[in-house]
């Protein structure tokens, strides 16, 4: 048996056009999943899509969906639905920060934002999946939250509010759906080398001081998160829910 074999599965990754989205759907379709890549625009999810299918004739579809819109989400879910026949994994990847400061100085409207795409949107995508996972007594859902969500900042304390609830959204679920089979948890990146962490590692003397402090002394890459995704949407994490999986080359210790 292959513990990371993900054959005759379908997952749909959430801000999948790029970064640690595009990794994890790159890796499931290695690993035998069929995947659909979503993003807000189209061109760049319908470019994954094709690269992923050159590589694996078929395994891939682009729906682009804005996270913000619970009917962009629901169109997602269908034409999934609509292409495959089935959801078996979902990763809620995509997330917003539209505000870098104290919390003293954050508009009501940029909080809010915060809250609505990084955590509302989540229990959304999950509401409309779910059914179908419960009727099966088989299901994976993965949140990509952040080690910001374990330890205050004075810059992005709204978001690290969202990802802290990101944690316990896993767990509240995990309790819920846990008897009909269906696991849910979150993996917590540390700095990876992404564009939406780019003001983090893009100039040298910043990326210095991001990891001095990090026992690996460097930055992650998407790669290395979409690892954890494999594991945690296989068999080899069968037996792990309501969980967070820490992946920060050692910064939280």
């Amino acid at each position: 048996m292959n513990l990371f074999d993900l054959s005759g599965k379908v997952a749909v990754i959430t801000g999948s056009s790029r970064g640690i989205g595009r990794a994890v759907a790159e890796r499931f379709a290695d690993h035998g999943a069929k995947v659909v890549i979503s993003s807000r625009k189209a061109g760049p999810c319908e470019e994954v899509a094709a690269e992923i299918n050159a590589a694996h004739p078929g395994a891939a579809i682009a729906v682009p969906a804005n996270i913000s819109s619970k009917e962009d989400l629901q169109r997602l879910v269908d034409e999934t639905r609509k292409a495959f026949g089935r959801i078996d994994v979902v990763v809620c990847n995509a997330a917003s920060n539209p505000y870098y400061g104290p919390m003293a100085g954050i508009e009501d409207d940029q909080f809010r934002k915060i809250l609505e795409n990084n955590v509302i949107a989540n229990h959304w995508l999950i509401n409309m999946v779910v059914p179908e996972m419960i009727e099966r007594k088989d299901g994976a859902i993965i949140i990509v939250s952040s080690i910001g969500g374990l330890r205050g900042s004075p810059i992005i304390g709204a978001y690290n509010i969202s990802k802290a609830a990101d944690f316990q959204l896993a767990r509240n679920l995990a309790h819920e759906y846990g008897p009909h089979n269906v696991r849910v948890n979150c993996i917590a990146p540390g700095l990876i080398k992404t564009d939406f962490a780019k003001a983090l590692w893009d100039n040298p003397e910043t990326l210095k001081r991001s990891t001095a402090g990090t026992p690996l002394r460097r930055i992650g890459e998407p790669n290395e998160i979409a690892g954890a995704a494999v594991f945690l949407a296989s068999a080899a994490g069968n037996f792990m829910t309501g969980q967070k999986i820490v992946v920060d080359g050692g910064a939280t210790i």
